[in-house]
């Protein structure tokens, strides 16, 4: 089993700041405003020659279970209880509050190891906090600086020494170090801010990225944690819960899957907070690394302009799209709602015909089990390959029966040659005499006739048209 630590401590000491150092990426949300974080996060820290699994968690606060900081609480309590080790994070700043003092006598109850560690004491500063922190009870304070890299040498040998041990208690086998020479145990971040994602390359084809997106309150998290069977995300009816992208490892079957819970996203206009915007964006960037996304409808008033905005952004980033209606069960009359659905996804998201669209009640769990079938078929749509002998055939049986209209100055267009230049989405390139001139409509009448022909219903298709004579045809 692979070593796990979490990172615990009240609001705003730099929890995610040394979540994302130990990662080397910002995946985190980072904000001067306590409370930033409220779901746990899961990664995978490293620390030279050693790799852990690494969580993230909301900031300890001393709070009523019921409420949204209990219920932030108990994700916290999920994280410890799967941890090896905890790191207790203090403001070496600021010195030991009566916060810091609580938990630290509630992780003196818990089982397991504690290392307490003193964050921001980048030079001096953190010196009066960092001699008060022996009062936690807690052993000997680590001073270190999350933001600037410093004290991670201290912090490496700890966690090894921490490792070492668990080795020994659980009769497992010494922990093995790589090769490291040359490496900077404290080197600084790589990549974006935000988003828990990977990128879609060769390496993750056997994963599927799955990216639920919606407006707030629409039951994202709640989808989320009937999907795991657990409550790995944190609910409630406050809207706006989520901030963070979160990326969740999971296997439907013999499926795997990259879950990615996301922010509530309203209309720009409406956005006015900084945290907000930046939920906003890590949410947008979610789904630009998916390779499917689920919009997630509230079946009481279903696609409004901020959905139908989502979904036409998917489509843009060339994104294979399901559409869920939740609360389904608070619909009275289900036909004439579905009718509803299905006439208003036809007549505005005319780009991708046929989104396939699923019906359930993520609280109650009814029907939820439709919705992954429908996730992996618009996935082997998405990724569909089509012979270019297939194709040809289709682009003449077309422009037989509906030739393309003349060009500029009375000239005929020939649609010559066709095949498919990628897929994920599929994109197609034709060549024509006159590329130009091919009219809008008629190339929605070839994307339309490619759609139905080769079943491609819930991806975006893009049809390419270049100048180019056909190399079959000689003197072409």
């Amino acid at each position: 089993m692979t070593f796990t630590i979490s990172i615990v401590g009240r609001p705003n000491v730099g929890k995610s700041t040394l979540f994302n150092r130990l990662v080397g990426k910002r995946l985190a949300l980072v904000d001067d405003q306590p409370g930033v974080t409220r779901d746990r996060r899961e990664g995978e820290g490293r620390i030279a020659g050693l790799d852990f699994r690494l969580f993230d968690t909301a900031g300890l606060e001393d709070a009523d279970a019921a409420s949204m900081e209990g219920r932030m609480q108990r994700q916290t309590e999920i994280a410890l209880d799967d941890a090896d080790l905890a790191l207790m994070l203090i403001d070496g700043r600021a010195g030991v509050t009566p916060l810091d003092s609580h938990f630290a006598g509630w992780l003196r109850r818990r089982d397991g190891p504690v290392l307490l560690l003193a964050n921001k004491c980048e030079g001096a500063a953190g010196d009066s906090g960092l001699a008060e922190a022996w009062s936690l009870g807690l052993g000997e304070p680590l001073a270190i600086s999350a933001a600037h890299g410093e004290g991670l040498v201290a912090l490496h040998d700890c966690i090894l020494a921490a490792m070492e041990e668990h080795a020994v208690r659980n009769h497992a086998s010494p922990v093995a170090l790589e090769d490291t020479e040359g490496d900077e145990v404290d080197a600084g971040y790589a990549g974006e801010a935000g988003a828990d994602i990977e990128e879609d390359d060769d390496k993750h084809d056997s994963i599927i990225q799955l990216a639920i997106l919606g407006r707030p309150n629409a039951g994202k998290s709640t989808l989320v944690n009937r999907l795991l069977g657990e409550e790995r995300q944190i609910t409630g009816p406050e809207p706006g819960l989520t901030r963070d992208a979160i990326g969740i490892a999971w296997q439907w079957g013999e499926q795997a899957i990259r879950l990615i819970d996301t922010a509530g996203l309203r209309r720009q206009a409406r956005v006015t907070e900084k945290l907000e915007k930046l939920a906003a964006d890590d949410a947008v960037r979610a789904m630009e690394y998916a390779q499917v996304v689920v919009l997630l409808l509230d079946a009481r008033a279903p696609l409004e302009r901020q959905d139908l905005n989502i979904a036409r952004r998917t489509l843009e980033e060339g994104r294979a799209l399901v559409v869920a209606a939740n609360k389904w069960d608070l619909i009275s009359d289900r036909n004439a709602g579905m009718g509803q659905l299905r006439d208003r996804l036809e007549t505005s998201l005319t780009q991708a015909r046929g989104v396939p669209v699923v019906t359930l009640s993520a609280l109650t769990g009814r029907d939820v089990e439709k919705l992954m079938p429908m996730v992996t078929e618009v996935y082997q749509h998405w990724q569909k390959r089509i012979s270019t002998a297939a194709l040809n055939r289709w682009l003449k049986d077309m422009t037989e029966s509906h030739p393309p209209p003349l060009g500029q100055h009375g000239r005929r267009i020939r649609l010559r040659y066709m095949t498919q230049a990628k897929a994920r989405p599929p994109t197609f390139v034709i060549f024509s005499n006159l590329p130009n001139d091919l009219p809008d409509a008629y190339a929605r009448y070839l994307q339309n006739g490619l759609r139905e022909h080769f079943n491609l219903p819930g991806v975006p298709l893009r049809i390419l048209l270049r100048k180019q004579d056909n190399p079959y045809v000689k003197g072409g």
